[in-house]
């Protein structure tokens, strides 16, 4: 047997001595788990102190996303697409108009009365003329035999609004009373005519897809009074000389229908419409015929070549 040296004494004291100093250590609660004493009232011993137990981490849980489409649903006929399809892209956000008449967020704004800086006349030679056309109490009006208005800017499909004014007093009948017309990509005219008690053929009034169709109803008003036209015009698609798809025309005349998603047979007027190939897009025209219409609140919105994919 081994005996433990007066050095090894010491040794084994002084561990004997920090043991019992790190149980003290350990038996006490921690500076985290201590809660101070609470202020006792008069008469009432103090409360013994309260261990404060370590809130545990929530665990987090895989929350599913419903109702953001399908992956196994029926494809739809002529689409890439399914029903309710996942991964369709979704509509941009477009702020609306205060009110109907309002431009929306994504317009462009072609007349509001302040300028004319979206317009030009044409001339020989492919110039380009600065508007001759007035001004007047934030009113765009023709001035008759200098020209039609072209936008400088180039649309294909899109949407139109535009307000119309035949002036109190303009004299003339048929087709020489408040004649003006809009045309799209300078080739495919909706009519501006005084039809307001003022008879002329069918496919020439107010509203009539010039030439082609007539309106479905004469929702045209008296002299003085504004006129709106809001149209939606598809422009036509070509792959080579091809044609793929003809023009359509959708027309609202003072928020009445009058012309029902047309297709059109080709350019208007009156020459036999045939489809050439040309450019996506073209400037659209305000006519000059003479007569002095007044214009207001002009605005387009470009609009996807064909929604039905998107």
């Amino acid at each position: 047997m081994r005996y433990l040296t007066g050095k090894s004494n010491g040794l084994l004291a002084a561990c004997v001595i920090a043991g019992v100093s790190w149980i003290a250590s350990s038996a006490a609660p921690s500076q985290a788990q201590q809660v101070e004493l609470a202020a006792p009232e008069d008469g009432e011993p103090p409360s013994p102190p309260v261990r404060s137990v370590p809130a545990r981490r929530p665990v987090k849980e895989k929350i599913p996303i419903h109702h953001l489409g399908a992956t196994d649903s029926p494809p739809l006929p002529g689409q890439p697409w399914r029903i309710h399809d996942r991964y369709r892209p979704r509509p941009k956000v477009v702020q609306p108009g205060e009110t109907p008449d309002a431009p929306p967020s994504d317009a462009t704004i072609l007349f509001d009365g302040q300028g004319l800086d979206a317009w030009c006349h044409h001339g020989e030679e492919d110039l380009w003329y600065v508007p001759m056309w007035l001004v007047e109490d934030d009113q765009l009006v023709v001035e008759p035999h200098t020209g039609s208005l072209y936008t400088i800017d180039s649309f294909g499909s899109c949407q139109f609004h535009l307000e119309w004014m035949i002036p109190e007093g303009t004299k003339g009948n048929s087709q020489g009373r408040g004649n003006s017309g809009i045309k799209f990509m300078e080739l495919y005219e909706v009519q501006i005519l005084d039809s307001f008690s003022n008879r002329t053929y069918a496919d020439g009034q107010a509203g009539a897809i010039y030439g082609q169709y007539p309106p479905l109803v004469n929702a045209v008003k008296p002299q003085g009074q504004w006129q709106v036209y809001d149209i939606f015009f598809e422009a036509p698609k070509f792959e080579g000389e091809e044609l793929v798809r003809p023009a359509y025309l959708t027309v609202l005349l003072n928020g009445l229908l009058v012309q029902n998603h047309r297709q059109l047979a080709g350019p208007t007027g009156a020459r036999a419409p045939v489809y050439r190939p040309g450019t996506p897009a073209a400037p659209i025209m305000l006519q000059d015929h003479g007569n002095r219409i007044r214009f207001r609140n002009i605005w387009v919105r470009e609009l996807p070549d064909d929604a039905s994919h998107r």
